[in-house]
């Protein structure tokens, strides 16, 4: 799987530490943004989204707001 993953999340989180560790399990590799302590990626984050809870999170170019597992895994080709 070649999509770019990016996942704006807070440590206490957990739909955040959800779609971590769903990717994770999908082998899915991804770039990820603590908004909590990155002041400059909060304000990229809300600018992108409009949103200001987590996660928030790219596939390629398609964001998904908190962590829906079928929407993010139809959007990798793996299964649910």
């Amino acid at each position: 799987m070649d999509k770019n993953v990016t996942i704006y999340s807070t440590p206490t989180c957990h739909f955040c530490h959800m779609a971590k560790e769903f990717l994770k399990e999908k082998g899915v590799g991804y770039t990820d943004y603590d908004v909590a302590r990155d002041i400059e990626k909060r304000q990229e984050m809300i600018q992108k989204s409009g949103q200001m809870g987590v996660p928030v999170i790219f596939v390629g170019n398609e964001m998904i707001i908190g962590f829906d597992q079928e929407r993010l895994a139809s959007l990798l080709g793996a299964a649910a």
